[in-house]
């Protein structure tokens, strides 16, 4: 396909030592990878006129975004090309537990014919609980239906909507532990996900619960799987991911009850030659075109329009991450509305940021500016964008309300000089506050003591106060405490926030991370 592109030189020899690739990427306009190949500063540096950075798959963890982006390089990859291909394989391995069929196939070979010992159980009439409802998850979802399970998932981050049009229950993780009969992950890696099933998880699920993952090892505790296992409260795994590949430690592994597979559940020849074909158009249609397509990184706009906007990009990312680490309840839409001078800007590019400070703390893929809408739409998540010219009370306002299932987050932020995104607005109570840094947002009913309560409790765990802003209403008040997050404070400031939440006039304390 690039090879019928008149005037255009393709090397292609996999395999070759780093020092060769560096030396062939100086005059470079365009490099294809899958995942062996680290893009890193170093292989960046060495391609002066690099332009475009193609990752041949869904994950860009080879890549080294931040500095492509900072160099202008656009990095693009191919989502969901290989969704069917990890779906297929996590029904496969469904089947494999339930029926048996790896130990009855090694039997065989064996010449052991032990009939009554592999006596089964049927998908149909089961319940299916995923663990995440994204590309790969909706695949599942459908194949399981197909099979007469009854199918239920956790996904704060997916419209009920969409879960609806697929037949598929929305609960909480621990009623999705306590009802599933099989649990199929398909949640990306973050911090909030990682190790989500180690010990205590595994002991609230049913018994005898089977478990399929086929997307990142790092989502279970293996120590504590391979124990749940041979007590029985699992009644047996199938792997294909793993904390460490290949594992170290292969006790897990070698247990009966479990199945593995050398992370393969993406490798078939369709997936492969999917994602090629999805990476080489879209290297093609840049380089020639200029259209740029499955990018994580690239921001359509001039130079002096993105200065001119930049300090409201990064008030707009804010506000979302502020609001998603509030928000409760699955998300049905964003409303997003510009007032005064912003109304005349490229408010397309606000939105976008908005969404990217949305996703960027709940999801491990990239989410840029170029995805984020594309993401939104994906989730079912209904984006609403307006504009007013009437200035209010600053030049230039964005007011954002992220509607979930039990509440409507409002927000209000503008840019003081110079460059400094502020809070001036939150849950319909006027307030000043730095959109920056380590904070600890309190609901409270407004009567004396409550301030000084805080700092005692902050100053006992060892927590300094950076600035304190306080808004007041009718029905109450709101605090934005930012503390000094110190290395090794964590468990101090989890500490506090329990005792803060204990002080009766509190009535909710949130830790967000701006």
């Amino acid at each position: 396909m690039l090879e019928a592109v008149g005037g255009w030189t393709i090397e292609f020899r996999p395999g070759r030592p780093r020092q060769e690739l560096t030396a062939v990427l100086a005059d470079a306009d365009g490099l294809i990878v899958r995942s062996a190949t680290e893009v890193n500063r170093e292989l960046l540096e060495a391609a002066p006129r690099l332009r475009v950075v193609a990752r041949a798959g869904t994950g860009v963890d080879n890549v080294d975004v931040s500095e492509a982006t900072r160099r202008g390089i656009v990095v693009m990859n191919a989502p969901g090309a290989n969704s069917v291909s990890v779906a297929e394989h996590a029904c496969g391995m469904m089947l494999a537990l339930s029926r048996s069929i790896p130990a009855a196939d090694a039997a065989m070979k064996q010449h052991r014919w032990e009939k009554k010992r592999f006596t089964g159980s049927e998908l149909a009439g089961k319940t299916l609980g995923l663990v995440g409802l994204g590309r790969v998850g909706q695949e599942v979802a459908r194949r399981a239906r197909a099979f007469g399970m009854d199918v239920v998932a956790h996904d704060p981050y997916i419209s009920e909507q969409v879960a609806l049009d697929l037949g598929v229950t929305l609960l909480s993780l621990d009623e999705l532990c306590a009802r599933a009969d099989y649990l199929s992950l398909h949640s990306p890696l973050t911090p909030a996900t990682r190790g989500m099933f180690d010990a205590a998880r595994l002991a609230r699920c049913r018994h005898g619960v089977r478990i399929i993952n086929t997307a990142r090892g790092e989502l279970i505790d293996s120590k504590a799987l391979a124990d749940a296992v041979a007590s029985g409260q699992v009644g047996g795994a199938a792997l294909d991911v793993f904390d460490q590949e290949p594992p170290k430690d292969w006790a897990l592994v070698g247990l009966p009850q479990v199945i593995a597979t050398p992370h393969i559940a993406a490798s078939t020849r369709e997936a492969h030659e999917l994602v090629a074909t999805e990476t080489a158009q879209a290297v093609r249609d840049f380089l020639r075109d200029g259209i740029v397509r499955n990018a994580v990184n690239f921001p359509t706009l001039p130079a002096e329009q993105f200065h001119r906007l930049k300090p409201y990009l990064s008030l707009a990312e804010r506000m979302g991450a502020l609001a998603i680490q509030l928000q409760h309840g699955h998300i049905t839409a964003v409303g997003i509305r510009y007032y005064g001078e912003l109304a005349a800007s490229a408010t397309e590019h606000l939105t976008s940021a908005t969404l990217v400070g949305v996703f960027r703390p709940i999801l491990s893929s990239g989410v840029t500016m170029v995805n984020a809408r594309a993401v939104a739409t994906q989730r079912g998540m209904e984006v609403i964008e307006s504009r007013s010219s009437r200035p209010r009370d600053f030049t230039s306002l964005i007011s954002l309300k992220l509607h979930t299932s039990d509440h409507e987050w409002w927000l209000e932020g503008t840019v003081f000089e110079p460059e400094r995104p502020r809070l001036v607005l939150l849950d319909g109570v006027n307030i000043e506050a730095p959109l920056e840094g380590t904070q600890i947002i309190i609901w409270n009913r407004d009567q004396p003591g409550v301030i000084g309560d805080i700092g005692t409790i902050l100053g006992r765990h060892g927590i300094n106060i950076s600035s304190f802003a306080l808004g007041r209403s009718a029905q109450g008040a709101i605090g934005v405490v930012n503390v000094d997050e110190e290395p090794g404070l964590q468990e101090a400031l989890d500490r506090a926030l329990d005792d803060i939440r204990k002080v009766g006039a509190i009535r909710q304390a949130a830790l967000v991370r701006l």
